[in-house]
């Protein structure tokens, strides 16, 4: 034990870390850090005070995780204060991305006199990668995307390919694996291709920042493993020609308890028979969706949780619900506007269904728990994440939309729903015995581990390459 200890430290890596002020992003990359650090190496977190305060509580390793505040520049068009997206509408985003361009000289200064090993980002910060080869640091982009995402948008055989309409967007790229089964609809490729062109940040175009991100990286790592995107994972290696290293998907269990309102409320139903959903922190769905959304979980005349953002438009969910909704579900659902504990609902025993928007983090959670899975997708990657998880993987169910203008009703996500839990329908079965079989594989004792180990020896690889 002693000998290991003692290689571990001399090995350790000096890690710095910068995602985008996104939440989500954050905490993936805190995780991460915090993996790292168990293996002795010593990581500086850059993030804005708020986040700080916001992840401290996850800090296990104190001693070698550091927290740098980065202070957001109150550029115009930008609220006072604005320091995440957490801050701002999807409409400012792009604005929040150009205080963030803005740090690029704070963050030289910082890295010059820091010199880490390594350096990770994310998806926007196009300019890292090349300020780090200035400075002699290796620029790691970590990913929280799936991969089969970036290898049908942005691969480099998509591309060369060209991309003159949306309907481009509806086939798969050349070579792109299991392309039967992975496709955008009409309304999908039509809402990804006019978002490809927006100015998103100190005049940029998005498509242009997410691309080079990536072909400016040293490596490509991303938070997955092989068992659940193995042939995406090979694509985009050999499509970006660059090293693809996997951190595995990074098991943080939580080591808290569920709030008292929510275990006691969950604990007034039968095991199993709980419907929950939950959209994330930055989906904000139109208003006649989320009253789609509303009354298809009251037609499945199942008790629910819905934690969700309130739609465009209005300032609380109680203002935006149904005439008469809350009366009607009273004693068997919920709508709630603040954040919630994801994990420790999903592994409630009542909880047996999840409806979940796709966002990555939302998939590996959900094929963590045993509760069925109901895939309604709002925007970006969540659409191949949901195609991922019902075509490849095989493990939940979409709901049906329109081909063209994308809505559901309130039908169609009951019809789901009830689909999933009823145990004697075949779809059902197959779909939960495929979960079940990848849950077991992903609560391996050992998986965590390896793929962490395996991704800090990929680390010392990458740094002993000639710049």
């Amino acid at each position: 034990m002693k000998s290991t200890r003692m290689e571990s430290s001399a090995a350790s890596l000096k890690i710095a870390m910068y995602p985008w002020l996104a939440l989500g992003h954050q905490t993936a990359h805190f995780h991460l850090a915090n993996k790292l650090a168990e293996k002795g190496h010593n990581i500086t977190f850059f993030a804005p005070k708020t986040t700080q305060s916001k992840l401290a509580s996850f800090n296990h390793h104190p001693n070698l995780i550091t927290f740098v505040t980065i202070t957001v520049p109150n550029v115009e068009g930008l609220p006072p204060h604005a320091e995440t997206t957490s801050d701002v509408s999807p409409p400012l985003l792009a604005v929040l991305m150009t205080a963030m361009d803005q740090t690029q000289q704070v963050m030289e200064t910082h890295l010059s006199t820091l010199k880490p090993d390594i350096v990770f980002y994310d998806y926007f910060t196009h300019w890292l990668p090349p300020l780090a080869r200035r400075l002699g640091i290796k620029a790691i982009h970590y990913c929280t995307a799936r991969s089969v995402m970036v290898g049908y948008l942005l691969s480099p055989a998509r591309i060369n390919q060209g991309i003159h309409n949306h309907v481009d967007l509806t086939h798969p790229p050349p070579g792109y694996p299991a392309s039967s089964s992975i496709t955008l609809h009409t309304h999908e490729a039509r809402e990804i291709y006019n978002k490809r062109n927006i100015i998103f940040g100190s005049n940029v175009l998005l498509r242009e920042r997410i691309f080079n991100t990536m072909i400016e990286s040293d490596a490509l790592a991303y938070r997955t493993c092989r068992e659940i995107e193995g042939p995406y994972l090979d694509y985009v290696e050999e499509q970006f020609k660059k090293p693809v290293i996997l951190s595995g998907p990074v098991l943080e269990r939580p080591n808290a308890s569920l709030d008292e309102k929510w275990g006691s409320w969950l604990q007034g139903f039968k095991r199993g028979s709980v419907v929950y959903c939950c959209f994330g922190s930055e989906c904000w769905l139109q208003p006649n969706l989320f009253k789609e959304l509303l009354l298809g979980l009251e037609l499945t005349n199942m008790p629910f949780l819905a934690a969700l953002k309130a739609p465009v438009g209005f300032d609380s969910v109680g203002e935006a619900l149904p005439e008469g909704f809350e009366e009607r579900v009273a004693g068997r659902g919920i709508v709630y506007g603040g954040w919630i504990q994801q994990p420790l609902i999903l592994e409630h025993p009542s909880v047996g269904c999840f409806i979940t928007h796709c966002g990555s983090s939302s998939c590996t959670e959900a094929l963590l728990n045993e509760c069925q899975i109901v895939l309604l997708p709002n925007g970006g990657d969540q659409f191949l994440n949901a195609r991922m998880m019902a075509n490849y993987l095989q493990v939940g169910l979409e709901v049906e939309k329109g081909e063209q203008d994308g809505f559901y009703t309130k039908e169609s996500v009951c019809k789901a729903v009830t689909i999933l839990m009823d145990d004697e329908n075949q779809t059902s079965k197959t779909l939960r015995a495929n979960h079940a079989k990848l849950r077991h594989i992903l609560l391996l004792k050992d998986l965590d581990s390896t793929y962490i180990d395996n991704f800090c020896k990929n680390l010392h690889h990458i740094i002993r390459e000639k710049n």
